[in-house]
């Protein structure tokens, strides 16, 4: 984990947060700074958005998309909020980088490198 600050929509904050999320999850969802979606700047990872990030100890490079857990996918690129990267990568800013353990493996140093598509005004609902 990492002390720069994440940012999530309200109605991502509330939805997320009655699903009852995983400790590591929940410990960034309530350090997040919430804000309403007119206030979301472009760069920031939300539900939904499709992003390029790089694993700095392999080097490789993946795109994928944040969801909600019944929409995962993870052939069509959609990997659910629920999973460890996209639990690390949700709230992140273009060029953050966060650390966070795996649950088979070492811990994981990821970098947002691009936000291709943020859909900022996605209903709680």
């Amino acid at each position: 984990m990492n002390s720069e600050h994440l940012i999530l929509t309200d109605n991502d904050f509330v939805r997320l947060m009655a699903m009852q999320p995983g400790p590591q999850l929940r410990a960034e969802l309530e350090r997040a700074v919430v804000v309403p979606p007119d206030f979301l700047p472009r760069h920031v990872v939300t539900m939904h958005s499709r992003v390029r990030y790089l694993d700095e100890a392999s080097g490789e490079q993946r795109e994928i998309q944040v969801v909600y857990p019944e929409e995962a996918d993870v052939a069509a690129g959609k990997v659910s909020v629920f999973a460890p990267v996209g639990a690390a990568l949700l709230g992140l800013s273009v060029d953050q980088v966060i650390e966070w353990d795996f649950p088979r493996g070492p811990r994981r140093r990821l970098r947002v490198e691009e936000v291709l598509h943020q859909s900022r005004l996605r209903a709680a609902g």
